[in-house]
């Protein structure tokens, strides 16, 4: 894991679509997050541990390509296991200052797009690629594959307005709807939603092979 400090940061953009505005400073406890996406050895050892039956996963499978990022997941497993694992989902604000750090950067690197440092759709690569493949992409904190590769759940639900209303310290989130957030796009996406600050989501009504996710931890 990557150790992330206390203070404020600016969350959001002032740009289109309106679901990612207003741009506005957030104050967040210390937290620390997973350096890569959870890979497909860690979620085998997890299924495993636990005796999880699920028609959607092979746990051999799983084995057979142990650094690649799990994906398919649905919301609830990637809870389930961060929760086994001792951690939990990082809220959608812990999210984005991993991956924008302090001088509110557009990509986990800096303001200048590279598809060299992500794994999307530009990339050309049309699958999920070991964790930590693009070195050269890491974050302000050292967190990698925070653009592109896997796409990511995080915590909370999904309320396009949220921002509106948000609350300026650790916010987590609006009451329940229907939807999750997801960040960072993944491999099949465009550069649009490598963007940190960049906000989609989903369901999670069956398994999506361009989602996994990684763990958060609180830290006192």
């Amino acid at each position: 894991m990557v150790l992330v400090s206390e203070g404020w940061f600016w969350m959001g953009q002032d740009e289109e679509p309106r679901k990612n505005r207003p741009r506005r400073r957030v104050y967040l406890d210390a937290f620390a997050i997973d350096r890569t996406e959870v890979t497909n050895a860690s979620f085998a050892e997890h299924l495993m541990a636990v005796e999880y039956v699920g028609a959607a996963w092979d746990v051999n499978w799983l084995r057979q390509h142990p650094d690649q990022p799990v994906v398919g997941v649905l919301w609830e497993e990637a809870e389930a296991f961060c929760r086994w694992a001792g951690k939990r989902l990082p809220t959608e604000a812990e999210w984005e200052k991993a991956a924008r750090g302090l001088d509110a950067r557009r990509y986990p690197w800096g303001d200048d797009w590279d598809s060299s440092r992500a794994n999307i759709a530009e990339s050309g690569l049309g699958a999920v690629v070991p964790v930590g493949s693009s070195p050269d992409g890491a974050g302000p904190y050292g967190a990698l594959d925070m653009a592109g590769n896997a796409a990511e759940w995080v915590a909370d639900y999904f309320d396009p307005e949220y921002y509106t209303s948000a609350p300026q310290r650790n916010p987590k989130g609006p009451q329940a709807v229907l939807d999750h957030v997801l960040r960072g796009g993944s491999w099949d996406s465009s550069a649009i939603y490598a963007q940190t600050f960049y906000r989609d989501s989903s369901h999670s009504a069956r398994p999506n092979l361009r989602v996994g996710f990684r763990c958060a931890l609180s830290l006192d």
